[in-house]
């Protein structure tokens, strides 16, 4: 199977530090994640001065509203291209998502070319046709959504010239209970759009992105930081990084694991057959010319003897020669 393409997001969680966002670019690497990513936006062009923080937010953070919040974790400009030229240097796919147009101008400058669309963005329809008339790849989250909603963005893209699209589940809740994962609402899209889907993954742990990778998954996103307990809106419900590597490596081994679905003996266990198996063998002295019978005879191991599933086709023959107690039996 094709290897999953693995985001790490560091999104905000360089607190407005290109110092911090390198480190986190580092660490990525380090992890073996395919794509690092972070978030584009001026916070006057995403959120009133009065828009409410989320109730997790307001459990991470001090500010007063989202835009002061918002105000606090702003790159500027300048400093996307540094972290881009720092991705490539690093041998890293460079991401982020954009938040406005004038973000997506901005990374679209700076050659970004898998486009990341954030579930908050779904229905923003000036938004999506302007990353769509791109016609590069894009992965889209879900979170909030129902069919009907996708359905709508899905056909807005392709519309406006977008082909390569990826759908990504995903609940936009930090952190996600694991009751409200849902994780076959994956199959769900895959089946209703006829798209490959992966999954945006908001819980604690590594458990949920690594089974959707076993349900078909062709890209996972999780959210990493460098240390939980900083402030943030988003390090709380992030991975640190050793956590992240133990995600990608159970990734990478569930990857092996799945292999190319033909059942057929391995070369590892073929060596173990024979000791394993059974065969047909005297359950006592047998006479030259005695007839075989179930008094007889008996199925034990090794396995290099007579098959058992040729019992039928064995009794009633003749002994062509005398055979020990447990010798195997041969015609």
């Amino acid at each position: 199977m094709n290897k999953t393409f693995i985001i790490a997001e560091a999104g905000v969680n360089h607190n407005g530090s290109i110092d911090l966002a390198k480190r986190l670019i580092d660490k990525a690497v380090w992890v073996g994640v395919d794509a690092v990513k972070f978030q584009t936006f001026t916070a006057d062009k995403l959120v009133t001065k009065t828009a409410k923080k989320a109730d997790y937010q307001n459990k991470t953070t001090t500010e007063k509203n989202q835009y002061e919040m918002l105000k606090k974790l702003e790159l500027k400009t300048k400093d996307f291209q540094i972290l881009k030229d720092y991705c490539d240097q690093k041998g890293i796919k460079f991401m982020s998502s954009p938040f406005d147009l004038d973000s997506i101008d901005l990374l679209k400058e700076i050659g970004l070319d898998i486009w990341k669309i954030p579930s908050g963005e779904i229905t923003n329809y000036p938004y999506l046709k302007k990353i769509a008339e791109l016609k590069q790849n894009i992965i889209m989250s879900t979170g909030m959504a129902n069919l009907s909603e996708i359905e709508s963005a899905l056909n807005l893209l392709k519309e406006n010239g977008a082909e390569d699209i990826t759908v990504l589940h995903c609940n936009t809740e930090y952190p996600t209970p694991m009751e409200d994962v849902n994780l076959k609402a994956m199959l769900t899209i895959k089946e209703a759009f006829k798209v490959d889907v992966g999954y945006s993954d908001h819980t604690k742990g590594i458990e949920i992105p690594t089974a959707a990778v076993a349900l078909g998954a062709k890209v996972i996103e999780k959210h990493f930081t460098l240390d939980n307990s900083m402030e943030g809106p988003d390090h709380r419900a992030s991975l640190e990084p050793k956590e992240l590597k133990h995600m990608v490596d159970a990734i990478r081994n569930v990857e092996n694991a799945l292999g190319d679905g033909i059942k057929k003996p391995s070369e590892s266990e073929s060596k173990n057959k024979d000791i394993s198996r059974k065969s047909i063998v005297a359950a006592k002295e047998i006479k030259q010319g005695e007839i075989f019978s179930k008094n007889n005879l008996t199925i034990k191991r090794p396995g290099n003897g007579i098959n058992p599933m040729q019992w039928p086709n064995i009794l009633g023959k003749k002994a062509k020669r005398e055979f020990t107690f447990d010798e195997l039996i041969e015609l």
